[in-house]
C-alpha cells in the first residue's frame, strides 16, 4: 500500500469517528440549554479536555510548526502566548463570568451593563470574530487534502465545512463536547508520537541545527514555485532554474551569485544532494541566524512584531468566543476555574510536540524554506525523514490529526456563531439555531481561499488580534471596573473593531500597495494588536468617565463575585 491510501483512511478514520461520537451526542440534545450550553453540566476533566480540543486549532497543528522552521527562535512567542492567555483566562474571567448564568457574550453584555443595543453590538463582533477564526481552519484543511492527497485547494473547506455543519447542526453543543474531548486526545498522539519519532532518529544521526551553514538537501530535489517568490541564496552551488529568474525566462540555468533572487510562479528549482537550501528573503537563512532571537518573523521592527503577538495571544484568548462559551458549561464558578487550570496543563503538554517538529522540518524537508509554506512540515516532514512504511504510517497519523484540529476548532466556532445569531437575530429556538449554523459554516469558504498567502499562525493571530481589541476589554472591565458604562463599552468595542478589523483586512486582502504600506504603516497593519488593544481600553475608560453609570452595579458585581454557596447567582434561560 502506498501512502496515499494509508493517508485517505486514516482522514476517512478520523471523520467517521467524529460523526459517530457526535451521534453519540445527538441522543442527549433535547432542549435549547442542551445545545447552547450542554445544560451546564459538563464536568472540568470533560470540559478541560473538550476546550483544548478546539482550541488546538490549525494555527497549533500545522502553523506553529511552520513558524519555528522558517523563523527560529521568536516564533516561540506563538506557543507560549496561546498558553500563556489561560493563565488570563484562570485568573481574571473564568469564575466571574460563569456567575454571572449568561449563555453568550452578548447574554453577558445585556447583563452587565442592561442594554439590548449594546447586545447587538457584541452579536455582531462575536460572529466577525468567529468567521476571521474559520477562515484559517478551512485555509488548513485545503492545504492538508491538497499537500497529502494532491485534491484542489477548495476541496479541504467544502468537506470541512460540510462536516461540522451536519455535527453542529445535529447536536449542538452536547453532542460537540464529546467530539472534541475525543479530538484533543487524538490531536496529541498525531503530533507526539511523529515528534518522538524524529527526536529519536535526530538523537541517532546528531545533525546539525544551529551552525554557521544554511539548510542542505540530502538527495537530489525538485521544487515547483506556485507564486512568485524573493528568496535569498547563500551558496549557488548546485541549484539549477527553469522559468523565470529576476525577470527572464531561463532553462536549466544555474544561479552563480550569492543574493536575492526572484523566482516567478510556475519556475522549477532543482537542488543537488548536498546543496544548500534558499530561503524566502527576509527569513534566517543560516542555523546560527535561525536559533538566535531578535530577529522578528520578517520585515522591520521585530520588537513591535513580538510585542504585538504577545498582546494578541494573551488577551486575545480571553475574548475568543467559542472559549468564553464552554465556561458557561461548567455547573458553578469553581468548577470554571478547576477547568481552566486543567486547560493549561493540556496545552503546554501539547505544544511541546508541534516544537520539536518544527525544530526538525528543518533538517528533513528544507525545500520548504525555498517556497515560504512552511504550514506543510508537521504533514512531509515525518514521512521524509523516516521513509518507507513506516514513515507512511507517521504520515498517516499526522493527517488524522490535523484533519481533528480543523474539525475541533471549526465546530467550536460554529457553535458560537449559531448561539449569537439564533439567540439575538431569531427567535432562539432549537430550529433558529441549527438555521444559523448553516449560513455561518458556508460563508467562510470563500474568505478561507483569500487568505491563502499567510502563515495559518499569522492568519489566526489576526484573529486574536481582533478579540483582544474588542471583546477582552468589555469583559475585563465589564467583570473588574464598576465604572464601565454602555456609552463606553459600545464606543470602545465599535473603534476596537474598526481600528483592528480595518488592518486584517487590508492585510489578507493587500487592499493598499506595497510601495506605499512601507514601513511602520506596514508592520502596524501586520501586526495591530499593540495599537489597538490600548487604543480600545482607553476609548472604553474614557468614555465611561463622561458618561452616566449603569445602575444596580452593585447586585450585578455581588452575583459575579461572590460564591455560588451563598445563593445570590441566577441563571439566564433562553428562549425554546
Amino acid at each position: 500500500m502506498t501512502g496515499a491510501p494509508l493517508t485517505a483512511a486514516a482522514l476517512l478514520a478520523s471523520v467517521v469517528a467524529t460523526i459517530a461520537i457526535g451521534a453519540y451526542g445527538v441522543r442527549l440534545s433535547r432542549t435549547t440549554s442542551d445545545f447552547l450550553v450542554a445544560s451546564r453540566s459538563v464536568g472540568p476533566q470533560w470540559n478541560a479536555a473538550a476546550i483544548s480540543g478546539e482550541y488546538l486549532s490549525a494555527a497549533s497543528f500545522l502553523g506553529v510548526a511552520g513558524l519555528i522552521a522558517k523563523y527560529g527562535a521568536d516564533a516561540l512567542w506563538y506557543p507560549v502566548g496561546f498558553t500563556a492567555g489561560y493563565l488570563g483566562v484562570l485568573l481574571f474571567v473564568a469564575a466571574p463570568l460563569r456567575r454571572s448564568g449568561a449563555y453568550t457574550v452578548p447574554d453577558f453584555a445585556e447583563f452587565r451593563l442592561g442594554s439590548a443595543r449594546l447586545r447587538k453590538v457584541a452579536m455582531l463582533v462575536v460572529v466577525v470574530i468567529c468567521l476571521f477564526y474559520l477562515a484559517p481552519q478551512y485555509q488548513g484543511a485545503g492545504l492538508a487534502l491538497k499537500t497529502l492527497l494532491g485534491v484542489p485547494v477548495w476541496v479541504g473547506p467544502l468537506l470541512v465545512a460540510a462536516i461540522v455543519i451536519t455535527n453542529v447542526v445535529a447536536g449542538g453543543m452536547r453532542s460537540i463536547t464529546f467530539v472534541q474531548a475525543f479530538q484533543y486526545w487524538l490531536k496529541l498522539t498525531a503530533v507526539a508520537v511523529p515528534a518522538l519519532a524524529l527526536l529519536g532518529l535526530f538523537i541517532n544521526d546528531r545533525g546539525e541545527l544551529g551552525g554557521p551553514l544554511p539548510p542542505t538537501v540530502q538527495q537530489q530535489t525538485t521544487v515547483q514555485i506556485e507564486n512568485d517568490v524573493m528568496v535569498q541564496v547563500i551558496d549557488p552551488a548546485g541549484i539549477t532554474v527553469s522559468g523565470d529568474l529576476d525577470g527572464r525566462h531561463v532553462e536549466s540555468a544555474t544561479i552563480t551569485v550569492p543574493g536575492q533572487h526572484t523566482l516567478g510562479a510556475g519556475t522549477t528549482l532543482t537542488l543537488a544532494a548536498g546543496a544548500a537550501t534558499p530561503v524566502v528573503a527576509g527569513t534566517p537563512g543560516t542555523g546560527s541566524e535561525w536559533i538566535a532571537s531578535g530577529g522578528g518573523l520578517g520585515g522591520g521592527h521585530p520588537l513591535y512584531q513580538v510585542l504585538s503577538i504577545i498582546v494578541a495571544t494573551f488577551l486575545g484568548t480571553m475574548g475568543l468566543p467559542h472559549v468564553l462559551v464552554r465556561f458557561y458549561t461548567n455547573p458553578d464558578g469553581r468548577a470554571a476555574r478547576r477547568t481552566a487550570l486543567a486547560v493549561v496543563a493540556l496545552l503546554s503538554a501539547f505544544y511541546f510536540f508541534p516544537i520539536l517538529l518544527g525544530v526538525f522540518s528543518r533538517l528533513y524537508v528544507p525545500q520548504l524554506l525555498i517556497t515560504g509554506t512552511a504550514d506543510a512540515a508537521v504533514l512531509l516532514a515525518p514521512g521524509a525523514a523516516v521513509g518507507g512504511i513506516g514513515g507512511q504510517l507517521l504520515a498517516a497519523l499526522v493527517a488524522a490529526g490535523a484533519i481533528a484540529a480543523f474539525l475541533a476548532t471549526s465546530s467550536g466556532l460554529l457553535i458560537s456563531i449559531a448561539g449569537a445569531l439564533a439567540t439575538d437575530v431569531l427567535r432562539g429556538r432549537v430550529r433558529d439555531f441549527r438555521i444559523a449554523a448553516v449560513v455561518g459554516g458556508l460563508i467562510p469558504i470563500p474568505l478561507s481561499l483569500m487568505v491563502s498567502g499567510l502563515e495559518l499562525s499569522r492568519s489566526v493571530g489576526l484573529a486574536f488580534a481582533v478579540a483582544a481589541s474588542t471583546l477582552c476589554p468589555l469583559l475585563v472591565l465589564g467583570i473588574w471596573w464598576r465604572g464601565l458604562t454602555v456609552v463606553g463599552a459600545a464606543c470602545g468595542l465599535v473603534v476596537g473593531g474598526c481600528v483592528c478589523g480595518g488592518a486584517v483586512l487590508v492585510a489578507i486582502t493587500g487592499g493598499v500597495d506595497d510601495a506605499v504600506l512601507g514601513g511602520w504603516p506596514a508592520v502596524m497593519v501586520g501586526y495591530p494588536a499593540a495599537v489597538s488593544v490600548p487604543i480600545a481600553f482607553l476609548t472604553m475608560i474614557v468614555v465611561s468617565l463622561f458618561t452616566h453609570p449603569t445602575p444596580g452595579v452593585a447586585q450585578i458585581f455581588a452575583r459575579m463575585h461572590v460564591p455560588e454557596r451563598l445563593g445570590l447567582g441566577v441563571e439566564r434561560v433562553p428562549a425554546g
